[in-house]
């Protein structure tokens, strides 16, 4: 994995080379094996790398061989030794960038659409001053930019480009309504006004005059005629499709290992690579919180002696939160999305102790609908079939009184009280429903949020909305930057394409089926893991946050929130604030959810607006 950086002036041709050094220093934590920069007139790259294939070649800005195209690449290009073999092109190197290059040359940038893998990369035409800048299918390697007074500034990190400009932006109040429903601003926007996100499965051209030509070059196929599937055919496909992308996830020069929560789809991506590479014994990394509650290291552990791996493990407790969360959300460059992102860090860090590369298992829920969300889905949609308007009345009566222990149950009626079917799509993963997002910015100009297209299946239209945002905006981003912090390239096996494009194009029935969901996948694991470990109930990678607000992070947590020149006091409407604060503290009720995307936004806020720098020194 890499950084890259880059500036195109449209109306003044000169670039100081000390500008585009300083984007390039705010990416030393993604590539700090080397680093390299091209400019030419009004054009500039820079490029930071952490060297995963051809160790010693491949530096980049690289320019290919015709002397046209100029390219900095940030990903793993898993199939390049297959399309460089189909090829007729001067190579002078082993990797994968030159063969990005070569393709271009010689088919033009549809080549793009035969790259297997993970990528964020930016070309310069020389010829015609254009600027391509593109992004993986799944969103899993992040790309932002601006283009704005006379100039395009782009880089993989929003603090990249915030290095490359004049002056800071302001934080964009109308994306605040979208950070409350997901925790995350789904792209091209962001919480920095100005500054947009490329989104996944796109390319950007940025013409000579500065014009943004977007372009759409993939998204998940439709679901296959009625009665293209069985069921034991499907299990088979899936199995081969697991396989091949986890084969394809270990091609690198250094060490690979994998994370091991000792839920399905990390441990079938364990044994998959067992089973891929049995020459080798598989390096394992898990966490836990000392919260008997949620700790699954007990499974974790259980899997590692099932497959045979070296495995390590990391504990994580509140001290850690209240150390790493400043530091963390500089390199996020937003709001941290969810609790596990620090325990993540935590994971990343003790793992790039052993290896360099690991594998995740993000993407099996988001498939293969592997939340509970997925399993009421039906019912939710049944009911909402009564009157809106009823519907929101008794569930705003209820939810108020719903006790912790009834905290699945408080979710669905939250969904049931929203308007209408994208409404209720959203409010699955979201901390506020829109009546209370209404309240909390009243007198905020906000944007309305992203409607999904409804969906006559209502599972496959769940699944195209955590596909389209809740995947690459908020998991995927937490992936890349907490890994990255750690310069430790993740790679999730189960966002490989060609298995996307599979599970979207297998019926619904095969997902959640007599009520189980993930039926598909848990199927294909069954045949390599033990029963318990495939039936078990679903917990998820969860922290004890509803203790930690009411104990070692309770002074924190209402000085922030409450405090004099508190951001979120002085946007959001503060009696709400101090309501949310004390049903907490009372014990009867769970308002972590709440409490942590308030919290996070406040953190965000003084990172990057109370003080002047950006450097990475003063936030590290």
């Amino acid at each position: 994995m890499c950084g890259i950086a880059g500036i195109r002036r449209f109306t003044r041709p000169e670039i100081d080379s000390r500008v585009l050094a300083g984007m390039v220093a705010t990416l030393n934590h993604r590539g700090p094996d080397d680093s390299g920069f091209w400019q030419e007139g009004g054009i500039g790259l820079g490029h930071t790398r952490l060297s995963i294939i051809d160790l010693a070649g491949s530096r980049q800005p690289m320019v290919s061989a015709d002397g046209r195209w100029a390219l900095v690449f940030n990903g793993e290009i898993f199939n390049y030794r297959e399309l460089r073999a189909q090829l007729s092109y001067p190579f002078t190197s082993d990797g994968d960038t030159e063969v990005i290059l070569a393709g271009i040359v010689t088919h033009g940038l549809s080549f793009i659409e035969s790259l297997l893998g993970q990528f964020a990369l930016a070309l310069v035409d020389r010829d015609t001053g254009s600027v391509h800048l593109v992004r993986d299918r799944l969103g899993v390697l992040p790309l932002f930019y601006s283009n704005a007074a006379g100039e395009l500034v782009f880089g993989s990190e929003v603090k990249t480009v915030l290095a490359g400009l004049p002056r800071r932006p302001e934080v964009d109040l109308s994306s605040l309504d979208a950070y409350l429903l997901g925790r995350s601003v789904p792209a091209p926007n962001t919480l920095f006004d100005g500054i947009s996100k490329l989104p996944p499965g796109h390319r950007a051209e940025v013409t000579n005059d500065g014009r943004v030509l977007l372009t759409r070059y993939w998204e998940p196929p439709e679901a296959d005629p009625a009665g293209a599937w069985t069921p034991e055919r499907a299990i088979d496909a899936v199995d081969d499709a697991v396989t091949a992308a986890v084969g394809s996830a270990l091609v690198a020069d250094v060490p690979v290992g994998a994370y091991l929560s000792g839920g399905v789809d990390s441990s079938l991506i364990v044994a998959k690579i067992a089973a891929v590479q049995p020459e080798h014994r598989v390096t394992t990394f898990a966490a836990g919180f000392g919260d008997p509650r949620n700790d699954e290291l007990t499974w974790a552990r259980r899997v590692s002696e099932h497959v045979g791996t070296d495995h390590h493990e990391v504990h994580v407790d509140a001290a850690d939160f209240e150390h790493l969360w400043p530091k963390l959300t500089w390199h996020r460059d937003a709001p941290m999305s969810e609790p596990a992102d620090i325990a993540v860090y935590r994971l990343a860090e003790a793992a790039r102790q052993k290896v360099t590369v690991v594998l995740s298992g993000e993407g099996g829920d988001e498939l293969f609908a592997g939340y509970p969300k997925y399993r009421a889905a039906k019912a939710v949609a049944a009911i909402s079939m009564l009157p809106g308007g009823l519907r929101s009345s008794v569930a705003g009566a209820l939810d108020r009184h719903l006790p912790h222990r009834l905290g699945r149950a408080r979710i669905a009626l939250r969904v049931l009280g929203e308007r209408d079917q994208a409404d209720q799509l959203r409010t699955w993963f979201a901390p506020f429903t829109s009546s209370e997002r209404e309240a909390l910015l009243a007198g905020v100009d906000s944007r309305p949020p992203v409607r999904d297209p409804r969906n006559p299946d209502v599972i496959r239209g769940m699944l195209l909305g955590d596909l389209r945002s809740w995947l690459p905006d908020n998991l995927l981003e937490r992936g890349d930057r907490m890994s990255m912090a750690a310069s430790l390239e993740l790679r999730p096996p189960l966002l490989d394409h060609r298995l996307v494009d599979l599970a979207f194009r297998l019926p619904s029935d095969l997902k959640v089926r007599e009520g189980r969901t993930k039926w598909i996948l848990k199927e294909v694991a069954r045949r390599y893991l033990p029963a318990e470990v495939v039936d078990r109930r679903k917990v998820g990678f969860r922290v004890p946050l509803d203790a930690w607000f009411r104990g070692d992070l309770r002074d924190s947590m209402w000085d922030r929130l409450t405090g004099a020149g508190s951001f979120v006091g002085e946007t959001f409407d503060r009696k709400a604030v101090r309501e949310l604060l004390q049903r907490h503290e009372s014990g009867t009720f769970n308002e972590e959810n709440r409490i942590w995307t308030l919290m996070s936004l406040e953190v965000w806020h003084e990172r990057f607006f109370s003080t002047r720098s950006i450097d990475p020194a003063i936030h590290r």
